[in-house]
């Protein structure tokens, strides 16, 4: 089939799940930049993109939140495309005024030196209570007290302020364990806060349907020597905002008119861990007789669901650098059977 349209790559690396590469602070970014110089657009999220006070524009890469993806991924949303969204901010109440400040400096440094378009901010009326969970997995997760608290304040913010995507800053607990701490600063362990993450923006995007992310907010704490670089840039300043307000400038907003938008008929390919494959999105994806699913062994996670558990047809790579050669021939119209040294005759189909 002759088709102009654009060649379209979604990147998956789930949250909270101990990806090898992509489960620590912005460590998937070369990954994104890379597979979106082999493509004309890429599709990710927060995940891939965040790197606390360290950020990459990618001019054709869409900076979709988690459950915003899934719905895109079932056909039930569409991604709109923009040139800007005026972003709202929600504080929970029980960051300190020193922790706010921090904060609110970085956000007039994205509007003094990003130009970026910021509303006022909203304090929420009650402190959200942000808990953090562990799976028997290993994978975190997590809850908060206050939801309601969270869904008014961000109501006052596109109501009030005419915000069009929303950050939120929630106070997170200083110690979720010092094993699983100095694990993960060391390159080993899970993301202890990005499960409990996903819950805070999940629950805002599913209620009001605009883009959102969420930063931390964290005391400082001490400075170790021995700290892996996959997870080094979270040790700069004060703050993880900065990656958050200039993801959501962009970020697309989400459309359920089919006559407009992108579609997830219009993805060619996904990549994603080989280990994690049992999310509803790339169930979704996998259900689209074009769409290509890439599973890249190398990147390990604590989860264990391979594609040929769940019967979803799948190109198996080693590493990112053969799923962007796959994505190359794809895009270029090849076989991929021209590229190994063996290529099997044609067989005449029996009547």
């Amino acid at each position: 089939m002759l088709t102009n349209r654009p060649y379209t790559v979604a990147l998956i690396v789930p949250t909270g799940i101990g990806a090898a590469m992509g489960g620590f602070a912005g460590d998937a970014l070369p990954i994104a930049k890379a597979v979106a110089a082999s493509c004309d657009r890429l599709i990710t999220h927060p995940n891939v993109m965040n790197g606390a006070q360290l950020y990459w524009n990618i001019p054709n890469a869409l900076y979709v939140e988690g459950y915003a993806l899934d719905k895109f991924a079932a056909g039930t949303w569409g991604l709109q495309p923009v040139r800007r969204n005026r972003i709202g901010i929600v504080f929970d109440r029980s960051i300190s005024d020193e922790l706010r400040v921090r904060h609110l400096q970085a956000a007039d440094a994205a509007r003094a030196t990003l130009g970026l378009d910021l509303t006022d901010y909203v304090v929420t009326d009650m402190p959200l209570g942000v808990e953090l969970r562990t799976a028997s997995s290993g994978a975190s997760w997590g809850t908060i007290q206050q939801p309601d608290s969270l869904l008014r304040a961000v109501d006052k913010l596109i109501n009030v302020a005419g915000a069009e995507a929303i950050a939120v800053i929630a106070r997170f607990p200083d110690d979720p364990g010092a094993t699983i701490l100095h694990d993960y600063r060391h390159g080993t362990g899970v993301d202890p806060l990005a499960g409990a993450e996903a819950v805070i923006s999940h629950l805002i995007v599913r209620t009001f349907k605009i883009p959102c992310a969420h930063a931390p907010a964290l005391s400082p704490i001490p400075i170790d020597p021995e700290i892996s670089p996959r997870s080094a840039a979270e040790e700069l300043g004060y703050t993880f905002f900065p990656c958050v307000l200039v993801g959501l400038s962009r970020a697309p907003q989400f459309v359920r008119d089919g006559r407009r938008g992108i579609w997830s008929d219009e993805v060619d390919a996904v990549i994603i861990p080989e280990s994690a494959c049992g999310g509803s999105g790339l169930i979704n994806f996998a259900r689209s007789s074009h769409t290509k699913i890439i599973t890249v062994s190398e990147n390990q996670t604590r989860m264990l669901v391979p594609p040929k558990s769940l019967g979803i047809k799948s190109i198996a790579v080693r590493s990112y650098l053969e799923a962007i050669g796959v994505i190359t021939v794809d895009r270029a119209g090849m076989s991929l059977d021209s590229f190994y040294p063996q290529i099997d005759r044609l067989k005449e189909i029996s009547s």
